[in-house]
């Protein structure tokens, strides 16, 4: 007697046309690409959202600074405090649309990434992706990081936007103590209307300067700091002064390593190198299996244990965080009382990973 519901087949495809298996069922290439469309679509729309929120932020600074504006320039009392506050308030604005762009330059990041890597790649000679995309797309989505310090999005988003809201609120202040309630006819009388209670007006003045001033030096020190391209924007942002600023602050070791590299590269972090050391009755059985699943080397290294006073062999395997997973079960899978020490690299040379260049 025949099951009236047979259990679904699964699918089977030939060796060459299938990229990777999950509980035996094999991902074709077409499949895969049409997993990879609909992930840039969903990183798409996050990274709208995102944009969206900067947006919202950057909407309240300018409602703010409109009704504080208003306000003191249509009264002729004393109420240029109302922007001094207002400036305070738009700073807490400023700050909150920094880090609210650094989750957006996260989500642009990956977007761009398979923008420039994967699709872009498909377009020109010879056809293939770029050989660490997915490397960088997986450890992006296994190990999230900002690729953006909060100073610079601070100061990017400064030079953007808020560097002309808050020289409205300046001038705006200015005009105020001019203005009201008569014109000020000379300096001194000037300085003594900007005094508030105890604090006299030349503080007053000199904290206002202050305050601007390190506005202004955090949006200049961090121009050059480009760190992620998610969004589209000049290097320099049209301000050639900051190019040797820029040249001179550079701690990007790709740059070091690769001057002819161009402003319109692609975007990549580096990725985490870690060195694998497995102590190992079967040496070869793991190292076979290693140099053909993940086509990494593996080195032996003779050694002796102190507790058992029994000879091992020690095998040294460099990789990179996303690779750590697929090590284990091969080691498992030949050994499974093998000991194995996974420990991040400072830096790895050589083939498979960065060129050793001096």
């Amino acid at each position: 007697m025949t099951d009236s519901n047979p259990a679904p087949e699964k699918n089977t495809p030939p060796p060459d046309e299938s990229v990777w298996s999950y509980r035996g069922y094999h991902l074709r290439s077409s499949e895969f690409t049409t997993a990879m469309v609909h992930f840039y679509r969903a990183e798409i729309q996050r990274s709208n959202t995102w944009r969206m929120r900067l947006d919202n932020t950057t909407n309240w600074a300018v409602i703010t600074t409109s009704a504080a504006v208003s306000f003191a320039l249509s009264s002729p009392q004393n109420h240029y405090g109302v922007i001094i506050l207002n400036s305070l308030l738009v700073t807490i604005f400023l700050w909150i649309e920094a880090r609210r762009y650094r989750y957006y330059e996260l989500w642009s990041l990956r977007t761009r990434l398979m923008e420039t890597d994967f699709f872009a790649a498909m377009l020109v000679p010879p056809f293939t992706p770029h050989p660490e995309w997915a490397e960088n797309l997986a450890e992006s989505l296994l190990t999230p990081e900002f690729p953006i310090s909060m100073w610079e999005a601070f100061g990017r988003r400064f030079r953007r936007n808020y560097f002309w809201i808050f020289m409205v609120l300046n001038a705006a202040w200015a005009f105020k103590i001019y203005l009201h309630p008569t014109p000020a006819l000379t300096w001194a009388d000037f300085v003594s209307r900007v005094s508030i209670g105890s604090i006299s007006g030349e503080v007053m003045i000199t904290l206002g300067l202050v305050f601007n001033s390190l506005l202004i030096l955090a949006g200049i020190l961090t121009a050059g700091l480009t760190q992620a391209s998610g969004e589209v924007l000049p290097k320099f942002e049209g301000m050639p002064v900051f190019r040797g600023l820029w040249r001179s602050m550079e701690v990007h070791e790709e740059h070091n390593h690769h001057p002819e590299k161009t402003e319109t590269s692609s975007p990549r972090r580096r990725r985490q190198q870690l060195l694998a050391i497995i102590i190992t009755t079967k040496p070869r059985e793991v190292a076979d299996q290693i140099i053909k699943e993940m086509r990494r080397g593996a080195t032996s290294l003779h050694g002796q244990g102190m507790y058992s006073n029994t000879e091992r062999e020690v095998l040294l395997v460099a990789l990179t965080v996303t690779e750590t997973a697929h090590l284990k079960a091969l080691v498992q899978a030949q050994d499974s009382g093998a000991f194995v020490i996974v420990m991040p690299a400072q830096e790895v040379l050589g083939r498979g990973f960065k060129p050793l260049k001096m």
